[in-house]
């Protein structure tokens, strides 16, 4: 018999006049608590740790043994019956507590402790896109003019980050 199942995070669906419907409920609730609001004790790891708590999830790492093999890149939540696995899919997020760090699912892989686009804080852009690079002073026959483009170059930066205002 196939089963039913949502096309992102392949949660069981029900099906009328199925029985042990209660099975496949549970099931999906179970997948949907380790994908609210997702934290991982650590990770990426391979090996399963040896005494998980319910209710605990893990990142698996790209080389996974035992009960994890062929579980490469995926969320490992121990349960009262068992691993249960959930693939990522693009712009996932997750927390990992080890680390006390964002990861964010990508490309097909994960990455740490990065922003992509633009960061706001209150409604005010403060981070944007890598400016090119501000020339050192040297050389020249009046310092101070130098001195002066540089640090213009760099008050100039520093207002399109967002960083100060444009004043």
């Amino acid at each position: 018999m196939t089963t039913a199942s949502t096309a992102r995070f392949d949660l069981p669906l029900l099906e009328p006049g199925q029985a042990q419907k209660e099975m496949f409920h549970n099931e999906a609730l179970v997948r949907l608590d380790l994908l609210s609001h997702t934290v991982v004790e650590s990770g990426p790891i391979d090996v399963p740790p040896a005494a998980p708590e319910p209710g605990q999830c893990w990142l698996i790492g790209p080389a996974p043994s035992g009960a994890w093999e062929g579980r490469a890149g995926c969320l490992a939540g121990w349960t009262a019956a068992g691993w249960r696995f959930v693939a990522p899919r693009e712009g996932l997020r997750i927390w990992i507590a080890e680390t006390q760090s964002p990861a964010q699912f990508v490309a097909g892989q994960w990455y740490q402790d990065r922003t992509y686009g633009k960061v706001f804080i209150q409604g005010r852009q403060v981070v944007g896109e890598m400016q090119p690079g501000i020339a050192e002073p040297n050389g020249g026959v009046t310092v101070d003019q130098e001195a002066r483009r540089t640090i213009s170059a760099v008050l100039d930066a520093l207002r399109v980050h967002g960083l100060i205002d444009a004043g």
